[in-house]
């Protein structure tokens, strides 16, 4: 009876030290683990400081440099290089030097009339801003109307109504464009809604600016009617 106590408690005892060992070893396994993963972020860390000295402000002062030779060259009347200069610096960087590289250079190139190219820079920017930005999206949609593709220019000048947020000078302007779309469009109730918002919210924009409202909502009313 004492033998088989004496191995049964040889037994329970080779067993314990097996599972010290076995928990031993996995701590020692998680502890380089752990060492790894540590290992890993400080390895982002280092590329992410990497990435911000060497490449991001580097290239933000560099973006900032050529930005204002475009200005400069824009003051100076040279407004061919300033074009030059500011779609450079759109195509290469990408910050806020660029940002606004992006709408100057387009602002330009409507005014040569070169709407796609000029699209093309304002589809890459981003309209920040309450003023400028509905500003921006209102010249996307001129260049959309210029080129005939109304389903975009009406919601170019939707996006700058939205932005705009209910800015006196600014959204009935957009509101007008928007109306002038829509009747292109053979969309005449639609139109007769967008002058309507300009008469309940904007009447003062309207008088001021001596623009019969309540003559353009009953054009709008009376082709709607002949549809």
């Amino acid at each position: 009876m004492a033998k088989k106590q004496n191995g049964s408690s040889r037994t329970t005892i080779e067993e314990v030290n097996e599972q010290m060992t076995s928990a031993a070893q996995r701590v020692e396994d998680n502890k380089k683990y752990i060492t790894y993963a540590l290992a890993a972020i400080v390895a982002v860390v280092l590329l992410a400081a990497g990435y911000v000295y060497l490449v991001r402000n580097p290239n933000i002062a560099k973006a900032k440099e050529d930005i204002s030779m475009a200005d400069l060259a824009l003051m100076q009347g040279d407004t061919a290089k300033a074009l030059l200069d500011y779609q450079t610096v759109a195509d290469r960087y990408s910050n806020d030097a660029a940002n606004r590289a992006n709408l100057n250079a387009a602002i330009m190139l409507y005014d040569r009339g070169k709407y796609e190219d000029a699209v093309k820079y304002l589809e890459n920017y981003d309209p920040a801003g309450n003023l400028i930005g509905p500003a921006s999206q209102s010249l996307l949609g001129d260049c959309y109307v210029n080129l005939k593709q109304y389903d975009k220019a009406l919601a170019a000048f939707n996006k700058a109504v939205d932005l705009s947020d209910n800015n006196e000078l600014y959204t009935p302007l957009f509101l007008l464009k928007k109306a002038t779309v829509l009747h292109e469009q053979g969309k005449y109730v639609d139109e007769a809604a967008a002058y309507r918002t300009i008469k309940d919210k904007f009447l003062g924009y309207a008088q001021q600016n001596n623009i019969n409202i309540d003559k353009y909502i009953e054009r709008a009313n009376a082709l709607a009617a002949s549809k």
